[in-house]
């Protein structure tokens, strides 16, 4: 009996810390994402049980302190954009998330999200979970808002092998993207996130200017002055 109930508490521990596959997440992605971001809801909305199946995957298989840095990551930025398209789904049609309201809370605020028996909204994700944990500014480039002026949401799932690049990737799209950041040397305009998040560049580059310069072509001086550009919270979709 005992070497059962050892067999048992072995099984439940390799279950409860394995990782969960993204590719049901992947698949949705490559579907009916753009490869500029724009999001298909309507179509979306006809595979909503396959959304479901993931998210109940990530419900019951949470990250584990035996997760490298990298598993965590992509598990929790894939949370928040497959939580954020159920969302959208689940209020459709929609102009904008930040029509959403929630007995007085927000969107991001709104704490309806189970994991592991705990209830998170998703600046819970981004904040503590992503933010708080991980200190790297190239998580703004990879959530995704399902707003127009965010970084767009890629149409593919990131994984533990693919985020650290991607990240990257994200990054340098971004800044570099005309229709959301306009660098000049003379008179940059940059997006409403470098100013709201302004101290999580800082902490990395020493400035706005130099995390810019990490990925721009376009080098901007140190005392150049920043303005920033109105922020369109339109739906990235249709």
């Amino acid at each position: 009996m005992k070497i059962f109930v050892s067999i048992a508490l072995v099984f439940l521990h390799v279950s409860c810390s394995a990782q969960p596959k993204h590719t049901l997440w992947d698949g949705l992605l490559k579907k009916f994402v753009s490869n500029d971001g724009v999001v298909d809801y309507t179509e979306l909305k006809k595979n909503e049980p396959v959304l479901d199946q993931y998210l109940k995957l990530l419900s019951n298989q949470s990250p584990q302190s035996s997760w490298t840095k990298f598993e965590e990551m992509a598990y929790w930025v894939n949370a928040y954009n497959a939580y954020t398209v159920k969302l959208i789904l689940n209020h459709s049609p929609l102009a904008s998330i930040m029509d959403l309201q929630f007995d007085g809370k927000n969107a991001w605020d709104y704490e309806w999200i189970t994991i592991a028996g705990q209830r998170l909204s998703l600046n819970d994700i981004e904040h503590k979970k992503l933010r708080g944990q991980f200190h790297d500014a190239r998580i703004h480039f990879v959530v995704n808002c399902a707003s127009f002026s965010c970084p767009i949401l890629l149409n593919k799932a990131f994984t533990a092998e693919n985020i650290d690049v991607l990240m990257n990737k994200q990054a340098a799209l971004f800044i570099n993207d005309r229709s959301r950041n306009q660098i000049s040397a003379k008179s940059p305009k940059l997006s409403r996130i470098f100013e709201w998040y302004a101290d999580d560049f800082i902490q990395e580059a020493g400035s706005v200017q130099a995390y810019i310069n990490r990925f721009s072509p376009i080098k901007l001086k140190s005392n150049v002055p920043l303005g920033y550009m109105d922020y369109n919270w339109s739906l990235n979709g249709k």
